[in-house]
């Protein structure tokens, strides 16, 4: 069988670890998205896509077209890239995802927002070095649309937390989970840490968030409101999931059941990017 890895990165742990297990009995190819001008000849049984750049994607589209299973699906990958999109197909599933607002420029919006309330605002586009940052004040929302007058721009009302996040990852139905420090935290992120208690129920509401997003590899954040419930702040296609036992070995075996006849994901509603 014939494997192939979407990826700049094919040394990264997940990626190296799935391969390691697979070469003994597959063939596992690289193609680089950024040096690939196409696929030559016929593609492989399935592919990786871990990543998330247009023209990773319109390499994955083509292969989809061509008859290739891809995970996840080009179409899943680039929902998770839109925060609007994201917020208003998880808000249709029922699942209970941050409030979410969405301004054409932080500029504009910042001239006619008074802020009297801590909000969180990120890039509508999520993507390497995008904006995320808590404003508090007037002040600050004033200096941040300066450094990023025309981005376009998705906010949300500040839920008071403990700081931490709930990282949850799903590959193929087994989900994995640790917890990490807010990347709004003043002191930066830190490592991953363990989870000493992971609720059933969040467990379940990470499957419904894959069923709904039409994801087999995918994170979610989530944080614990005032009341203890769950709030999911983000959803990330194909994500690291470092230092995870048994995370490769979830992969490998994933890969090996999505070789066959294409099957592109589509959301619980059958909504599509």
């Amino acid at each position: 069988m014939r494997i192939g890895l979407i990826t700049p990165e094919p040394g990264h742990p997940l990626l190296a670890g799935a391969a390691a297990l697979l070469t003994p009995r597959h063939r596992v190819e690289v193609l680089d998205p950024g040096t690939a001008p196409g696929v030559p000849g016929p593609p492989a049984d399935v592919y990786l896509l871990k990543s998330r750049t247009p023209r990773a994607l319109e390499l994955a589209r083509e292969l989809e077209r061509r008859g290739a299973a891809v995970v996840n699906s080009a179409a899943a990958t680039a929902r998770c890239q839109d925060r609007t999109e994201m917020a208003e197909l998880a808000v249709r599933a029922g699942l209970p995802f941050a409030a979410t607002r969405t301004h054409a420029s932080l500029s504009a919006w910042a001239a006619e927002e008074s802020l009297d309330s801590p909000v969180v605002v990120k890039s509508r586009r999520s993507r390497r070095g995008d904006l995320v940052a808590r404003v508090d004040t007037p002040g600050e929302l004033a200096e941040l649309a300066r450094a990023w007058p025309r981005e376009p721009v998705v906010v949300q009302a500040f839920t008071p937390n403990s700081g931490w996040d709930h990282k949850l990852w799903a590959i193929g139905g087994r989900v994995f989970a640790a917890r990490r420090r807010s990347e709004l935290s003043p002191d930066g992120r830190g490592p991953n840490l363990p989870l000493p208690r992971l609720p059933s129920a969040w467990t379940d509401l990470t499957l419904r968030v894959g069923e709904a997003f039409g994801l087999d590899v995918y994170g979610v954040d989530i944080i614990e409101s005032g009341d203890g419930a769950p709030l999911i702040v983000d959803v990330n296609a194909f994500p690291g999931v470092r230092g995870q036992a048994g995370a490769p070995e979830a992969l490998a075996s994933l890969t090996l059941r999505r070789a066959g006849p294409p099957s592109v994901p589509a959301p619980r509603d059958g909504t599509d990017s």
